[in-house]
């Protein structure tokens, strides 16, 4: 089943971990939406800069710093995914909390490692 998924900190550097999870999220047949701060392509999808709107989102995958995660907090919040995925360093208690409060899941795990075992 695909799951929609907005790739958070998205970078078009083939190196970073934002970038190999958009491949691996496109290559297992997830609608993958790149955002990101450069403009770029990754796996012929171009990365969206700001906050555009997006909807039936099922998950957001996060790979910004918890201090730039607050510039996102409304629009994470408008987006309401089912779901938040916060990659190793992206920790962030406040958010958590707040997403819970929500009825919004919240995962803190690696987005690569959760597809390499099956379980996305």
């Amino acid at each position: 089943m695909s799951k929609k998924t907005i790739i958070l900190g998205a970078s078009p550097n083939p190196e970073r971990y934002s970038n190999k999870a958009t491949i691996y999220l496109k290559n297992q047949g997830h609608e993958s939406v790149p955002i990101g701060i450069r403009k770029g392509v990754i796996a012929g999808i171009e990365i969206q800069k700001g906050q555009p709107n997006e909807d039936e989102v099922d998950t957001i995958t996060l790979y910004l710093n918890p201090t730039r995660q607050k510039d996102y907090y409304g629009y994470i919040f408008k987006i309401n995914p089912k779901r938040i995925i916060f990659n190793p360093g992206t920790e962030n208690p406040e958010l958590i909390k707040m997403a819970n409060e929500k009825g919004i899941e919240t995962v803190v795990a690696c987005t690569l490692v959760m597809l390499s075992v099956g379980d996305y």
